[in-house]
């Protein structure tokens, strides 16, 4: 993964004269397919427990809210549960949080999925507890979840993201990567996209900054969320986009015309033409290059 500035020294100056490199996209530099990575090994082990119910308590933690109210986190207590929960929600995403009883970190993150559930109205929260009964053990089993607590990530019932043992800004900057249907950053979904984008901001000139990723990029979600905060602070001058190079064959030879071999990658394009780019997730390098393509002046 780069994380300094990566300007090519020969840009396309239109999608239209896009050079059409052959590249061999190895895991070390665009993982396509990646390796789940290894994961830390947390305390708790999912077994049948004499206790049912899980209760939040506060913790001493100041960074920890008190659950308020959980009535958008559904409980799921079956696999026939389950499965109709990821049917009814369609194409939105659904963020399953795996937990137990007798686990200080499944209560602990368990607040924070609540407080995410009362501002992101466009995501099904819902909650296993393994250790709740025999269903739940079975439920578990069928997803391969034998470590809480476990989040897991569906969209149309297919599982596109799974995380364990993370904290709350993993936790927050994951669902707004993966669920973001609210916020000032355009989503792209094909070359097309990019062009009609270019095409209305011919006339304004406005910048338009687009971060190219992958789904399972980990420090493409880590700079998300500065992409959504820039995206709102910067609207009156710079336009943010998102494009997922693996969501289809055309967002794919998408990356591959622009010669995109790391990611997150960060395009500028003004005036219908490419400009120059960022390689890497540093916010402030990010940050300063926006600037400077805007015609600010940067000093370090």
């Amino acid at each position: 993964m780069a994380t300094t500035a990566n300007f090519l020294s020969s840009l396309p100056s239109s999608l239209s004269t896009f050079p059409k490199t052959d590249l061999s996209f190895s895991s070390s530099t665009l993982p396509i397919f990646p390796k789940p990575r290894s994961l830390k090994r947390l305390e708790t082990t999912l077994t049948t427990q004499t206790h049912h119910h899980f209760i939040v308590k506060a913790t001493t933690a100041s960074d920890t809210p008190k659950v308020e109210s959980d009535e958008r986190v559904q409980k799921v207590h079956s696999i026939e549960e389950f499965d109709e929960a990821l049917k009814m929600a369609k194409n939105k995403l659904v963020v399953v949080e795996y937990a137990a009883s007798h686990s200080h970190k499944s209560s602990k993150i368990y607040p924070f999925m609540v407080d995410l559930s009362r501002t992101c109205n466009d995501v099904e929260f819902l909650l296993v507890m393994g250790d709740e009964s025999e269903k739940t053990i079975e439920l578990c089993k069928r997803e391969k979840i034998d470590r809480v607590p476990h989040f897991s990530f569906y969209k149309s019932m297919e599982k596109i993201h799974e995380e364990e043992g993370i904290g709350p800004d993993q936790l927050v900057g994951d669902v707004l990567y993966y669920g973001d249907n609210h916020s000032g950053v355009v989503q792209l979904h094909c070359r097309e996209d990019v062009e009609t984008l270019m095409g209305e901001h011919k006339i304004d000139h406005k910048l338009i900054v687009l971060d190219v990723g992958l789904k399972h990029c980990g420090p493409c979600v880590k700079v998300y969320p500065t992409v959504i905060k820039l995206s709102r602070q910067m609207a009156d001058t710079v336009v943010f986009a998102r494009m997922n190079g693996d969501e289809n064959d055309s967002c794919m030879q998408f990356l591959k015309d622009m010669d995109v071999v790391e990611v997150p990658t960060f395009l500028f394009i003004r005036d219908g033409k490419v400009c120059g780019r960022y390689v890497g997730s540093g916010r402030g390098e990010l940050i300063g290059e926006i600037l400077r393509y805007q015609g600010v002046r940067v000093t370090y």
